[in-house]
């Protein structure tokens, strides 16, 4: 029998170098990261307004801006329109409708009056995680 038999050495290779390679990894400094505690409170979560502009809606100055910018869009020549993107949800009150793509709105947080074109119901949307039921 020989003492150096090629599956011997590759066992004894294998029991030698794998608890090694697993001790040289896990004593690492810094490979193992600790979760970052979060002691802040909780956000509350604020309902929804309504009605309000979201994100992406465009609010114009005058009517008139509101015409101009639906004709640029259609590709009219036209004066530059003096509209402002919407960047977050924003609160609004309708002040009167002019058919159904064009509102007039005064933004409550700023005292600001405008038209847009965004799609805005009499009735707020139903909540999220609200369903509602059909009969």
């Amino acid at each position: 029998m020989r003492l150096f038999d090629p599956w011997r050495v590759a066992a004894l290779s294998m029991a030698l170098t794998a608890p090694a390679a697993a001790q040289v990894v896990w004593d690492m400094p810094g490979i193992i990261v600790p979760k970052p505690s979060f002691n802040t409170p909780a956000a509350q979560a604020r309902p929804d307004v309504w009605p309000r502009l979201d994100r992406g809606a465009v609010l114009c100055r005058t009517e008139a801006d509101l015409l101009r910018l639906a004709a640029s869009r259609r590709g009219e020549a036209a004066a530059a329109p003096q509209c402002q993107i919407i960047r977050g949800p924003t609160p609004i009150q309708i002040t009167r409708r002019a058919g159904p793509g064009r509102t007039q709105v005064s933004v409550t947080e700023q005292n600001q009056e405008g038209w847009t074109d965004a799609w805005l119901p009499e009735k707020a949307p139903p909540m999220s995680g609200k369903g509602s039921v059909i009969r």
